[in-house]
């Protein structure tokens, strides 16, 4: 959060910022809850078609901010098709990278201004540690968010630092796991009877697959699913059903982890509008980790039945 307001901090009160309409609720939080009362305007859109920002641009049109994929339902945005269309207007793009990692994509190569990145999650990687990155390929915007980051102290420990740097070193090895058995995981469960919809970019049903395919190495270890037939406390039931999988907010660590995101990380934003996107009642979200395969698919088994 301290990244994203850093980046929130290089606006003016009366600049625009276009984003997606499914976004971590924190993202969502700061953006509703904190700039737009200093007068900047924020347009939460369908991204799935880079041209569908072009309506919304204009003179006071200083940022678009994206997730590919979001949070948590999985949708891909083109991150090319939509720097092409910033660059021509002279608007900052950020994206935000953390679903991916940067062994899985790399949004500077694709065009992007800024990228963001959770450092808690996947890179870390251990669950251990509270942090943020942005990272740019342009001295005069490096020289900006540095200001502020110095200015306003969102600035890591030591022992953070070192953290990172020790998780970083098998950022490669972990991700080939998360994304193996990510895999294995939504193939199981993309047919389970009690299983209404599942969210995984790796399908090739999933929307924009083709754009996944193109920008991803891969597809994370990240999968959303809805219960079939599921009330809210039938959903809240399931989840604590499980054994290997810990009911938890993050991700991105070596163990796995089941999350509720209306009641969690998605609690702050409005029922009506986490709706629209597919953020329901009955969705669980998992960050699949790298624990033995059978032991997962054991644990979603015994949780479902």
């Amino acid at each position: 959060m301290g990244a994203t307001d850093a980046v929130m901090k290089l606006l003016q009160p009366g600049d625009e910022v276009i984003t997606g309409n499914d976004l971590y609720g924190g993202s969502y939080r700061i953006f509703t809850k904190i700039y737009m009362k200093y007068g900047i305007k924020f347009h939460f859109l369908d991204l799935s078609k880079p041209e569908n920002i072009q309506p919304y641009i204009n003179d006071k049109t200083k940022l678009v901010w994206i997730e590919t994929p979001t949070n948590p339902t999985m949708q891909i945005v083109d991150i090319e098709g939509i720097a092409k269309i910033t660059k021509a207007n002279n608007i900052l793009l950020t994206v935000d990278n953390t679903f991916a990692s940067p062994y899985l994509q790399n949004p500077i190569d694709l065009g992007a201004d800024i990228v963001m990145h959770s450092v808690t999650k996947y890179i870390g990687g251990h669950s251990d540690v509270v942090m943020g990155a942005l990272l740019v390929n342009d001295d005069e915007l490096y020289k900006n968010l540095w200001f502020i980051y110095n200015a306003c102290g969102a600035t890591p420990g030591p022992q953070d630092a070192f953290l990172v740097l020790r998780g970083i070193k098998t950022l490669h090895l972990r991700m080939k796991a998360h994304c193996e058995n990510g895999a294995r995981v939504a193939s199981y469960l993309k047919n389970h009877p009690k299983i209404d919809k599942i969210y995984w970019p790796g399908f090739e049903d999933h929307p924009n697959h083709d754009v996944a395919k193109k920008q991803m190495r891969d597809f994370g270890g990240m999968v959303s699913i809805t219960i079939k037939d599921a009330d809210l406390q039938e959903t809240y039931r399931v989840a604590s059903k499980f054994k290997v999988f810990t009911l938890a907010e993050s991700l991105g660590g070596v163990e796995s982890l089941i999350k509720h995101p209306t009641s969690m990380t998605h609690g702050s934003i409005p029922k009506e509008e986490r709706e629209k996107v597919g953020v329901t009642d009955n969705l669980l979200r998992l960050s699949v980790g790298v624990e033995d395969i059978d032991d997962l698919l054991a644990d979603l088994e015994q949780a479902l039945s």
